[in-house]
């Protein structure tokens, strides 16, 4: 038997960079180096977990929707391991918020077809979680979100979920959506041998027009969620130094009062 693992990954702003907003309220990525969100390395580590431990023959495809640049997000899951990659780019996708970016996943899934989808828990920028809750909706199939343990066989997805005060057991029939988060283990880094590889595996590019989306569904006008504004961080200054002399602590808790702390 063969299984399609589909892992879906997110081109994001480095965290580390000077990040602003461009003039249109979007997230100016011109401006700031992108990579592929962190938090989607778990995804692709999980998906590469079960493909070695499967007794099938299992096919794991990277998918994103982004710009030209997003394709470096899909060269590093690519020599981590991944057979194969699709990306979705059209510039009526800027501004897509996460309804139209569901929409899209979902519409590629579909052509792509697809046994279990593995996501991140959210992106390291948006940061909003609920891509794979819309995708399974979209999709009409389960969801297994935010497990920390997760594991295909005999048609079925298991794992589990840590709460603050539970543990839980889940289980899922195929096809499923599955979300992982940061603790389901450390991602693997790519070996010379993955980066060479990578090299001269297949990436498929698909626009609007393949996945019959319409543009007035997506970007910025079709988008569900809108900023109105949007303000700098004002700049860091020095700190206050406070020297003790036996009036210290009221110093600092008249500090912490004025700024409305306690």
């Amino acid at each position: 038997m063969s299984m399609k693992v589909v892992v879906t990954v997110k081109y994001v702003p480095d965290a580390t960079g000077d990040r602003h907003f461009a003039d249109d309220l979007t997230v100016d990525r011109d401006d700031v180096e992108g990579l592929l969100s962190e938090l989607d390395e778990y995804a692709v580590e999980q998906a590469l977990q079960i493909s070695e431990n499967s007794d099938d023959d299992v096919e794991i495809t990277v998918l994103t929707v982004g710009p030209e640049a997003a394709k470096d997000a899909l060269r590093k899951a690519l020599s981590m391991g991944v057979d194969k990659a699709i990306h979705v780019e059209d510039d009526v996708l800027h501004g897509t918020d996460a309804i139209g970016t569901s929409l899209v996943l979902a519409r590629a899934l579909e052509k792509a077809g697809y046994d279990v989808v593995l996501c991140g828990m959210a992106s390291t920028d948006g940061a909003a979680g609920v891509v794979p809750a819309l995708l399974a909706e979209r999709l009409g199939v389960p969801q297994a979100t935010l497990l920390s343990e997760v594991s295909v066989a005999n048609g079925k997805v298991k794992g589990r979920r840590d709460g603050d005060a539970a543990t839980e057991r889940l289980e899922a029939s195929l096809p499923a959506v599955v979300s992982v988060t940061d603790q389901s283990g450390e991602a693997r880094y790519p070996s010379f041998k993955g980066i060479m590889a990578a090299k001269k595996k297949p990436v498929q590019t698909w626009d609007l027009s393949d996945l019959d989306i319409e543009a007035e569904e997506v970007g910025l006008s079709g988008a569900w969620t809108v900023v109105d504004t949007a303000t700098e961080r004002p700049a860091r200054i020095a700190g206050t130094v406070t020297e003790d002399e036996g009036e210290g602590g009221k110093q600092i808790a008249d500090f912490l009062t004025g700024q409305k702390l306690i």
